[in-house]
Parts: structure tokens; C-alpha cells; sequence
């Protein structure tokens, strides 16, 4: 059954649902692929950004003279080379003005406040040389005790007078007031997120040319957010916004990280101003690892109350986020999607939950795939487990119950204050996504292995359901331009990070336009000359408004292809019919070549997001001697609204539950007492790779389309990733119920997991 929306788009072509190969494959299958590691301009120099070593102090001296000796060494840029006041790096989300004073200039003047912070640019003839002369800089910094967590003493700005940056509050109903004390049960507990990174497999890298004569910077690089961008690096600049350009290339992974304004952003650009050459800089994977955004780390304690039932009546709680040294352009917005997000696709009458975001000398945080709902979605599908134990009742019926029902659609979400920003499900049949996946895992027939040891190893099967926001707004831009061989150009706003976005967008465009794929020349994004304003790509927004950006585009641009085909053949634009590449009436035809060139720019705006929702499901056995885990089987169901392209959903879904089972299993970033980075290589940091987890299947729906764009679409590039966590831990949880083993923090190593065995069996042989 289907909620809203089209089933089908046009009367003659189906591309939009249909697995079509991805177009950019081919290219990059080819070699032909084009990364700013790829680029060279005549002149080019490098560049290399010398980073704070130490976690807090105060900059005492810089000492350029010996690197600057060095022959081939060009500049050594520091904060004494940029006006004052030293830029700093916009918030592009939650800006309130309890947090934007703690934004990141980008380069530090007097101070540093985290290992990795930018101190210096060196430029040079080569990349060698300038790693060379930066080794060269005289660095004195006089050390200040270190914020490692919010329990220290230390202050990170001693002028605010405290670590905590702000409190957000999520409240639904009556809030705290609404909390039964007095319910059948109740249950609090808490639980922690480690922090993590997104891991590209191509770390950034920025190119940034100066045309003195027409006083023009492009920079090219850019990805998820260059007309943000553009905005910001020209006020950095004091340029005019049109004087400035940021172009788009291949990436290898973007993961929400990629594309943010950084302070290389800025660097890069003076250097190339200040020098007159073009300047490339690229990071090493040390640098990622240490100065790209990191994410996840947060506390969260939870307390339900609920009929001895199991129906829902209330949740209160309390979280505690890092933000690390600054709040970067989107640090708050994981904090904020914790108090959103909670209550996931269920039903509860009354919410009040705090998220205080705390500031520490750490690297500073952005958004990394499916933010704060991971960290909600782990806490509360953990907690629901524990509560279906101690009422006696099937993990299943627990969620089943409370799950939001399709006549409650809309479904009002949590609040959020001092944001004022609140939300609402737009539709869907919660219930239908678990009950599928339970079929496609087997739940039934597997029951009997329930924490049963077999061949040395015990079983156990986890679920956990999810609802996955998409489609932000506020709106997005499409160009399409018909061309004199009779093609058309599809140019966008949104921007590509390995996502399959030129595939889909042409699946798009040739449906729209009722003409052959073969049609659509290309679909052209990521450079801000190609439309007057974009937005790009995050949180799952790209079909779902840049693709119907292009239908609105492509429906304009077929009423002028009417009218000027109707100019010339004499007659009317209603019995124009567009055909095979021509514009046919009774009385005659003319190519669309001949009616070249027409374009068409229009945008399409929304402020209501889509809420795609799923359940997961996954068998894991568990080694009590080592703590191993080895994922048996794992099932994934998600109601996307309509899907464009299968494949390319799958290969999304697949790559993201991966990542989540990293996540779940393996990455952690920890720091010492002094601020420094123990996990800075891939050797410490550890990643999974597809061996690691080879049983996964994934199953698409589009059962309830979106009421709220035209496409009927949902975002789904975040889906796998959120509930992951929360499902293998609640398998390992069953997999150890003789013991009475609860997972409560990440990352599910063997380590933690044969301490935990450890201690259940000692409390056991005590007690």
C-alpha cells in the first residue's frame, strides 16, 4: 500500500526503479577517475600544515627563520601573516550564541587547545621539502593543565568560565512532569559511545588557484557543502562571493566528514592569494586520523517506566556529549539528534531528556554517517532488551507494541530546545518493516538457539528497529539545459561523495523528460558556477530534494520545448507530444536539436524532512574463552518511500551496516592524560574490511512513500549504519544470558567481552 505520491513517473520510460549500473563506474573502473591528488597547474607549489603537538598551552614563539633558509621553501604562514581578528569557523547548524563563541579560528594566534590544531603553513617547491621545513619551525608552547573528559578541572576558554557549551532539551508531552514515579516499572541505566571517525579511503586534499588579472580564486576539492563554502571563504577573503569558485572532484568517501569548512579551507586560499601560484595541499592519514572531525563519544542514561504490560509510559534521562576543543560548523548537530531522536519509531507519551555538550582538548567533532542516531538508537534498543527481560516478555511483542502505527502518521517527534526545533514522522508501517525482517532472519526457526552453546560457542539473535531522518532542506537547485545535438545537461546543486548521485539523477532526469538515458549528456555538480545557488549533500537529502529539483526543472523545460516547437510547426504547445528526440504533432515534427539551446533553472524548497524507518536483525555466536564474536547471519529491512535504484540502495545499505559493524566491534579513539592521540594510524585505529563480515542481506521497500517531496522518495544512505550497534549487542546479550551479561559500552571488543564472562563468573561463584 502506498501512503502519498506517484507510483510511477511518466508515461513512457521506468528508469526510476530499476537497477541501473552506476554511470561513474565506468570512469573510474578506467583509471579515468579525477582526485585533487590527480591535479597539477603550472607553478604549483606545496603545502604542509604544521600541528599543535601538545593538547593546551599558550604559543610563546614561532620561529620561521630556519625553514625559511631552506632553499626550494617559498613562505611560512602563521597568525602574524593574516589580519586581524583571526577568521573562525561558521557554524552552519544550531548556531545559538552559547555556542558560536567557542568556534575554531583557523589557525591558532596565542593558543592552542588540541593536538593536531593548525600552528603554521609551510609552502614549498614539494611536498618532502615543506614536510622538511616544517620540522625546522622553532614551536615553544608553555603547557596548561588538560581537559581530557568533563569531569576535569581545567577550562578550555578560562573567559567563559566553564566546559559546558550548552543544554539541549528534548521534551514530548509533559515532559518531566509527565513521568510516572509511581509506574508498574521502571529502569535506569546508562551507557557509553566511544569516539570514532569517519575513514575515508582517500584523506582530503585541497587545490587553490589565483588569477591576479581577474582577481578570481578556484578551489578545487570541495565536496558536500561548496556553496556554504563558498560564502564563508569569500568573506574570510574580503572578496566578492562571485569572485570565488569551488569545483567539486572525486572522492573516495565522504561519511558526513568530508566537505565540512575546515581551517585548510582558508590556508590554502591565502597561501595561493598571498603567493600568486597555485597551492596544493593533501592530507597524510595521520592527520586524518587526527585532525579531520571526530564523532560519536557520548553518555547516555536512560530511565523508562511502563505497564507491567510493557506498554511505554514515559522516558527521562540524561546525556553528556564531547565536542572536543571547539564547536565546528555542524559539532552540535549529533548533540541535537541524540534529544531528537530517542524515541525512535515508538510511542512514548512523555519525554524529557537533557544532552549537555561538553568541551575538552580533544579534536573537535562533526557529523559522521547517521550522528546522534547511532548513540540514541544503541542506548535506548539496549535498554528496551533489558526491559522486556525483567517484565517477562518477548523482545518482539516489547517493541511490536509500543511501535508507532500507520494511522498515527503524522507522528510528532521530541522537541528540542533552545532550538525550537521539533519534527514529525511523515509515514510508514513500522510494525510490517520488523515483522520482514524477523521472516528474513529465521527468528522463529532460530529461537531454540537462544544462548545455547554449541561446538564450544554460544548463540544469540539481536533486533532492533529505527527511523532514519532525510531530506533536509531548505531547498535545492537544478539547471537543465537542452542541447543542439538534441542531449540535455543536468546540472545540480547537490554534490557527489561516492553515493551513485550521476546515475540516479539521470535515471531522474530521463524519466522526467520521457527521453532515453543515452539523452542525458551528463550530470554536472559540485562546482558553484553550475547553478546560482546550492546546498549540497548531507543527511540523506540528495534525491530526495535535488532530485526533485530536476523534476521540477524537467517539467518546465518540456512545456518550453513545446511552445518553441509549436512557434515553428504552427500550432498549439498542448498537442506537442515529445518523442524519440523529437517534437511531433499531426501536422509535422521537428528535432529537439533544432529548438536548442533551451534551459530551465528552478528549485524546489521544503522545511519538512522524511523519516525512512527499518528494523535489523542478526545471529552472532560468541566464544565465552576469548570474547570473540563472529556475526552468523544479518538481515536488514528498510521502507524507503520509492526507490530509484535498487543496486545503488543496496551497495549504500551493504557499506553502511559494514561501517556500523566496524563501529560496533572495532574502532575507538583514546587519548592519554596529556591530550595526545594513542589510536593515530590504522594500525591502532582498526577498520573492518569486507571479509570480516560477509553474511549480510539487505532488503528495500516502498511501501509508504513520502507525502512531502514529489518524488515520494526518503533519504536512505544513513539506514545501515544507525540500529547496528545496538543489534549485536543485544545478540551478545543473549548469547550470555547465563551469565547476565548486558553490553552497556562500545566498541564489543573480545577484550571487554572475556572481562565481562570474567566478571559474571566470579560474581557468581562469590555469591
Amino acid at each position: 500500500m502506498s501512503s502519498a505520491g506517484p507510483r510511477a513517473l511518466g508515461r513512457v520510460n521506468s528508469f526510476i526503479g530499476s537497477p541501473v549500473e552506476r554511470v561513474e563506474d565506468l570512469r573510474f573502473l578506467r583509471g579515468r577517475g579525477e582526485y585533487v591528488g590527480d591535479l597539477v597547474l603550472p607553478g604549483m607549489l606545496h603545502a604542509v600544515v604544521l600541528r599543535s603537538p601538545m593538547a593546551h598551552g599558550l604559543i610563546r614563539a614561532i620561529d620561521t627563520a630556519a625553514a625559511l633558509e631552506m632553499v626550494g621553501v617559498v613562505a611560512v604562514i602563521t597568525a602574524a601573516d593574516i589580519s586581524s581578528p583571526i577568521p573562525t569557523i561558521h557554524m552552519r547548524q544550531e548556531a545559538i550564541p552559547d555556542l558560536t563563541r567557542f568556534q575554531e579560528p583557523v589557525i591558532a594566534e596565542k593558543k592552542v587547545r588540541y593536538v593536531g590544531q593548525p600552528v603554521a603553513l609551510v609552502v614549498a617547491e614539494s611536498p618532502a621539502l615543506a614536510e622538511d621545513a616544517a620540522d625546522r619551525i622553532g614551536l615553544e608552547i608553555e603547557p596548561l593543565p588538560v581537559v581530557g573528559n568533563r569531569h576535569d578541572a581545567g577550562l578550555v576558554f578560562e573567559e567563559a568560565g566553564t566546559n559546558l557549551a550548552t543544554v539541549m532539551t528534548a521534551l514530548r508531552g509533559d515532559g518531566a512532569a509527565g513521568f510516572p514515579e509511581d509506574a508498574p516499572y521502571r529502569r535506569r541505566e546508562r551507557f557509553r559511545i566511544p569516539r570514532q571517525c569517519a575513514s575515508p579511503m582517500e584523506p582530503r586534499g585541497l587545490l587553490a588557484d589565483w588569477d591576479e588579472a581577474a582577481q578570481r580564486l578556484t578551489l578545487y576539492g570541495a565536496a558536500k557543502i561548496p556553496f556554504h563554502n563558498r560564502r564563508v571563504l569569500a568573506k574570510h577573503l574580503d572578496l566578492p562571493e562571485a569572485s570565488v569558485d569551488l569545483v567539486e572532484n572525486d572522492v573516495g568517501g565522504g561519511f558526513g566528514a568530508r566537505g565540512e569548512y575546515f581551517p585548510e579551507d582558508f590556508l590554502v586560499s591565502f597561501a595561493a592569494r598571498r603567493l600568486g601560484r597555485p597551492v596544493r595541499w593533501i592530507e597524510d592519514r595521520r592527520e586524518n586520523l587526527m585532525a579531520t572531525t571526530h564523532a560519536r563519544e557520548a553518555e547516555v542514561e536512560l530511565e523508562i517506566a511502563c505497564r507491567a504490560d510493557g506498554t511505554i509510559l514515559a522516558l527521562r534521562g540524561e546525556a553528556h556529549t564531547d565536542l572536543g576543543a571547539f564547536v565546528k560548523g555542524v559539532g552540535a548537530t549529533p548533540s541535537r539528534n541524540i534529544a531528537q531522536v530517542i524515541s525512535g519509531p515508538y510511542r512514548f507519551p512523555h519525554i524529557h531528556l537533557t544532552v549537555s555538550p561538553w568541551l575538552s582538548n580533544k579534536t573537535p567533532v562533526g557529523t559522521y554517517r547517521g550522528p546522534g542516531r547511532v548513540e540514541a538508537d544503541f542506548s535506548r534498543e539496549r535498554l528496551f532488551d533489558m526491559a522486556a527481560r525483567d517484565l517477562g516478555l518477548d523482545r518482539v511483542e516489547f517493541r511490536r507494541r509500543n511501535l508507532v502505527s500507520s494511522a498515527e502518521m503524522p507522528y510528532p517527534l521530541a522537541n528540542v530546545e533552545p532550538f525550537g526545533l521539533g519534527g514529525e514522522c511523515d509515514s510508514g508501517d513500522y510494525a510490517m518493516t520488523l515483522d520482514r525482517c524477523l521472516e528474513e532472519i529465521g527468528w522463529r526457526e532460530k529461537q531454540h538457539l537462544q544462548g545455547k552453546e554449541v561446538g564450544g560457542r554460544r548463540h544469540g539473535l539481536g533486533i532492533c528497529c529505527y527511523i532514519e531522518g532525510g531530506g533536509s532542506g531548505p531547498k535545492e537547485t537544478a539547471r537543465l539545459v537542452l542541447e543542439k545535438d538534441g542531449r540535455f545537461g543536468v546540472f545540480v546543486g547537490s554534490s557527489a561523495v561516492g553515493q551513485g548521485l550521476e546515475t540516479v539523477f539521470s535515471q531522474i532526469a530521463a524519466d522526467a523528460l520521457e527521453v532515453p538515458m543515452d539523452r542525458i549528456r551528463g550530470v554536472f555538480h559540485g562546482s558553484t558556477s553550475h547553478v546560482s545557488q546550492g546546498f549540497g549533500t548531507y543527511s540523506s537529502r540528495s534525491v530526495v530534494m535535488g532530485g526533485s529539483a530536476i523534476l521540477k526543472a524537467a517539467a518546465q523545460l518540456r512545456e518550453k520545448i513545446r511552445e518553441a516547437a509549436a512557434d515553428k510547426l504552427g500550432c498549439e504547445p498542448e498537442v506537442i507530444e515529445i518523442v524519440e528526440g523529437r517534437a511531433v504533432h499531426e501536422g509535422g515534427s521537428i528535432s529537439l536539436g533544432n529548438l536548442a539551446p533551451l534551459e530551465i533553472e528552478a528549485e524546489f524548497g521544503s522545511t519538512k524532512r522524511t523519516y525512512s524507518y527499518g528494523a535489523h536483525a542478526a545471529h552472532v555466536t560468541v566464544d565465552p574463552k576469548t570474547g570473540q564474536v563472529e556475526v552468523l547471519d544479518y538481515v536488514a529491512v528498510e521502507d524507503v518511500g520509492r526507490i530509484i535504484n535498487p543496486m545503488t540502495l543496496h551497495g549504500q545499505t551493504m557499506g553502511a551496516i559494514v561501517q556500523g559493524l566496524g563501529g560496533a566491534f572495532l574502532e575507538q579513539l583514546i587519548y592519554d592524560g596529556e591530550g595526545q592521540l594513542l589510536t593515530g594510524t590504522l594500525a591502532d585505529y582498526l577498520l573492518p574490511t569486507a571479509g570480516d563480515f560477509p553474511k549480510i542481506h539487505v532488503v528495500a521497500l516502498e511501501e509508504y512513500t513520502s507525502p512531502n517531496n514529489p518524488l515520494g522518495a526518503k533519504g536512505a544512505g544513513e539506514g545501515g549504519i544507525i540500529s547496528t550497534a545496538g543489534v549485536v549487542a543485544n545478540a551478545i546479550a543473549a548469547a550470555l544470558e547465563a551469565w547476565g551479561i548486558e553490553p552497556r559500552e562500545l566498541p564489543l571488543s573480545p577484550p571487554r567481552l572475556w572481562q565481562l564472562i570474567e566478571d559474571a563468573k566470579s560474581f557468581k561463584e562469590t555469591s
